[in-house]
């Protein structure tokens, strides 16, 4: 867990790049702050996943 006790704000984090970004920084131990233009069931689903998978 390198970025264990870090903190990155992921724009466009319900989609694509923004969602691999996102879900790989969190597995590395970041604390992920994730947004998007509009608050939507994908976005919804990556903190899910995110905080699901045992990352946050």
């Amino acid at each position: 867990m390198r970025l264990e006790g870090k903190t990155a704000l992921i724009a466009g984090a319900s989609r694509n790049i923004g969602k691999a970004i996102a879900l790989t920084l969190a597995r590395q131990g970041a604390n992920v702050v994730a947004v998007a233009r509009k608050m939507n069931d994908e976005l919804e689903q990556v903190a899910r996943e995110c905080a699901g998978g045992g990352y946050m």
